[in-house]
């Protein structure tokens, strides 16, 4: 594996007014790298002091920042752009150190929010307002106007993707953004505001409010935020949503997820093994675009057997990087020993895998697929968000979607097949937002915007592409008529 070096950050701070501020509430939170089950950072555990401060700040630089023209904006995003490329290796880093990701999964995470900057850098021209005559005399001219103060909340398992997910968009349509990060990840969202000061941005546009429960109340109840995007468990991204909501902010809160893999016969069987073990195990699990469940039609033995084969040979800390926590990694077990008690074959079994050497202290489970599982069993329903695979057996395509249908999320299904005809049967009835053909992982690419439905999703539209830039505007609507010169003018015409 790449080698992770230990390192202690010692003392963090939130990161207000274009620098780092000590936090008012006098509290800290321990943060722990999985790879050592040690202590690499504090942060503070800010409350509601220390967020109205950012908003104080935010609402100072608003008026100036929204003024700039949107080619100004956008100048930041080209910057950030550069900056994020040349400083890959320190970022990557920074997240396989507080994540547990293996270094190439971190870079591919940075490389996937480095997609949304430059789609943000596009922005002056996708947002060049449509004016057109609607009658006689008279025009009608639409624009995208910034929101004011906006917040994001985002989760442990893609500390820069999400964000960057949320930052480049907002800010470059004109509002000024204050950034939750995950109190278990947040050394890579300090980093990114360093980036945004190297970039350009002005001082007080972007901020980071470390904390946990009282920094996420904060956001949800302060009257000067006015838009608030999250990304988590389903269970607190209804929380979120309706405080926000109550208290009349724009939300959009993203949850939850438990994505099934519809296999038939005729895939092929190559191509499919390697997908179901890419998209199941993919960030060790942690991730809502995991597919944890793969749904077998009729006979589909030979690819198991090539799953099998192909998982065995995983190397945790190569193809794998750790568990965020203990109580996470024990959580995960759990569902797999409650699993084979109820009659599951465990064909591979991730509970004995051999840690790398020199990191046997971390949160290592391996690679764990499970054969026979009942559609009602708990994991086979629940989000374990962990490398375990859970195979279904079902005798038709019509059995199949009830299994994915039944389940009480929406975000991502897929179907693995060689049939034009079972392809277009899976993505016009699967009752989720993201479909992959032959894809495991079908996560839209810019412009197009990512998303679910369901329990996977508690508000309007998505989060990134133009859904996103949607979500932090408003349009403003101008209709014009002229009267016709005066008589003094007309000699100038």
């Amino acid at each position: 594996m790449k080698n992770i070096q230990f390192q202690n950050f010692g003392e963090q701070k939130n990161w207000v007014t274009g620098n780092y501020q000590n936090s008012n509430s006098g509290n800290t939170i321990s943060v722990i790298s999985p790879y050592f089950d040690k202590e690499i950072a504090t942060v503070p555990d800010s409350n509601y002091s220390d967020l109205d401060n950012a908003v104080i700040s935010a609402k100072k630089v608003f008026p100036e920042w929204a003024s700039r023209g949107i080619r100004d904006r956008a100048d930041v995003m080209f910057n950030l752009k550069s900056i994020m490329e040349k400083n890959l290796e320190e970022l990557a880093h920074l997240i396989a150190l507080d994540n547990g990701k293996t270094i190439d999964d971190a870079k591919g995470s940075i490389l996937r929010g480095k997609e949304v900057v430059e789609f943000a850098t596009s922005l002056p021209s996708l947002l060049s307002g449509d004016s057109s005559a609607v009658g006689a005399g008279v025009t009608c001219t639409m624009t995208h106007e910034p929101l004011g103060v906006v917040a994001g909340i985002t989760p442990f398992n893609f500390p820069a993707m999400v964000p960057l997910w949320m930052i480049p968009l907002a800010i470059t349509v004109g509002n000024c953004f204050i950034l939750k990060p995950s109190e278990q990840t947040p050394l890579s969202a300090l980093k990114i505001a360093e980036y945004l000061k190297e970039s350009g941005l002005p001082d007080g546009v972007f901020s980071v409010v470390n904390g946990s429960r009282d920094a996420v109340e904060s956001i949800c109840d302060h009257p000067d935020i006015k838009a608030v995007a999250f990304v988590g468990s389903s269970n607190v991204a209804k929380i979120v949503y309706s405080r926000s909501s109550a208290n009349g902010k724009r939300a959009l809160c993203l949850g939850g997820a438990k994505n099934h893999m519809i296999v038939v016969p005729d895939a092929d069987q190559d191509s499919t093994a390697k997908g179901l073990l890419a998209s199941s195990m993919g960030s060790a699990g942690q991730r809502c675009m995991a597919a944890s469940v793969a749904v077998g039609v009729a006979d589909i033995d030979p690819i198991i057997k090539q799953l099998v084969e192909e998982a065995k040979a995983f190397e945790l800390g190569i193809d794998m990087g750790t568990i965020i926590s203990r109580s996470a990694l024990d959580r995960i077990t759990s569902y797999i020993d409650d699993a084979e008690k109820m009659g599951a074959q465990v064909l591979v079994d991730g509970r004995d895998a051999t840690p790398p050497a020199g990191y046997e202290n971390g949160y290592w489970l391996g690679v764990t697929v499970l054969d026979g599982v009942d559609p009602d069993w708990p994991c086979a329903k629940e989000e374990i968000f962990g490398p375990v695979l859970s195979i279904i057996r079902t005798e038709t395509l019509d059995d199949a979607m009830r299994v994915e249908n039944d389940n009480q999320y929406g975000n991502a299904a897929a179907v693995f097949t060689t049939s034009g005809d079972v392809a277009r049967t899976i993505s016009e009835t699967a009752s989720a937002g993201m479909i992959g053909i032959n894809i495991g992982v079908p996560v839209p690419r810019e412009p197009y915007s990512f998303g679910g439905w369901n329990e996977s999703k508690f508000g309007h539209g998505d989060i990134t592409g133009r859904s996103g830039v949607s979500f932090w505007t408003d349009l403003k609507k101008v209709t014009a008529r002229w009267p016709e010169s005066d008589e003094a003018w007309k000699k100038y015409f």
